[in-house]
C-alpha cells in the first residue's frame, strides 16, 4: 500500500509547478492550464485524505473531487471564452500586453 505522504508529495509538487506555469507564463492559456494543474493537485489531497481518513465509507472525499472538477470545467468554459474575446480584438493573447481596459 503506497504511504498517504507519496501522494502528498506528488500534488505539493505538481502544485508547485502549477503555481509556476500561472505566474511565469505570459501567454493567457498556459496561465489557465497552470491553474488547471492546481486544481488537479488539490483533487489529489482530496482523494488521498478522503482514503486514508476514517471515515472511508462516506463518500466525501470524492464528492468534493467532482465538484472542483465541475468549477474547473466551468472555469476552462469561462476562461477560454475570454480569451478567445480578447484575441479577436487585440489579436494576442500575451498577458503582458493585456494591461488596460481599453479596447
Amino acid at each position: 500500500m503506497v504511504p498517504l505522504s507519496w501522494y502528498l508529495v506528488l500534488a505539493a509538487f505538481i502544485f508547485c509547478m502549477g503555481l509556476y506555469t500561472a505566474l511565469a507564463r505570459r501567454n493567457a492559456v498556459a496561465a489557465l492550464m497552470g491553474i488547471e494543474l492546481m486544481l488537479n493537485a488539490v483533487n489529489i489531497n482530496l482523494i488521498a485524505f478522503w482514503r486514508y481518513g476514517t471515515a472511508v465509507e462516506l463518500l466525501e472525499g470524492q464528492l468534493f473531487a467532482i465538484f472542483v472538477i465541475a468549477v474547473a470545467a466551468a472555469e476552462v468554459a469561462v476562461g477560454l471564452a475570454l480569451v478567445i474575446s480578447i484575441y479577436r480584438g487585440r489579436r494576442t493573447v500575451n498577458l503582458d500586453e493585456l494591461d488596460t481596459l481599453k479596447g
